[in-house]
Formats: C-alpha cells, structure tokens, sequence
C-alpha cells in the first residue's frame, strides 16, 4: 500500500472504505449511486491523540490496520490520487471487526 500523505489531527483518524463485493439479483446490477455507502473500514492513519483537562494524552483504542465499524455519515470525504477516504473521529467509531 502506498503511503498516504496526509497526518490527520488530534483525535482524529483516517480510514479507507473496505469495498463491498457486487452483488447481483436476479440477473439486475445496482449502479453505484444506489448502493449504500460501506460503513466497514480500514484504519490508514492516526492523530496526534486527544488529550484530557490535565493536558495528558489519551491514547487511542484503535491502531494502524485494525478494520473498524464507522457511523454512516460521519466525518469528512478525502480523495488523494484515485483513491477516497474518510477523516473522521475516533469517537465515530463504532467498534473494532475481530
């Protein structure tokens, strides 16, 4: 995997959408704008970290590669190259795939 230009901030956090495989019914193929958007995900980069009223750092629950549930329509599209991803807080994640 190429190595992505962007640090996110603070608690933030940048994941790449795991891309559902196309499934057809019935013979009918859904076009991309009909499709929901992946809420499974992939952890490409971390913050700095978030930090608590006693200015010390809290360490994230997530790392780099951990594949994670995210909220529907949280955070922020970035498109780099080809590729799009979303800048997002941790606080956006739901949960960690085992």
């Amino acid at each position: 995997m190429a190595k992505v230009k962007i640090q996110p901030l603070g608690d933030r956090v940048l994941v790449k959408a795991i891309e559902e495989k196309e499934q057809v019914k019935g013979g009918i193929i859904i076009p991309d704008s009909a499709k929901e958007k992946s809420q499974e995900a992939e952890i490409i980069a971390l913050g700095t970290g978030k930090r608590d009223d006693d200015n010390k750092l809290i360490p994230f629950l997530v790392k780099v590669g951990d594949k994670v549930l995210v909220s529907k329509y949280g955070g922020t599209e970035v498109k780099i190259g080809d590729d799009k991803y979303s800048l997002l807080r941790e606080d956006d994640i739901l949960g960690i795939i085992g």
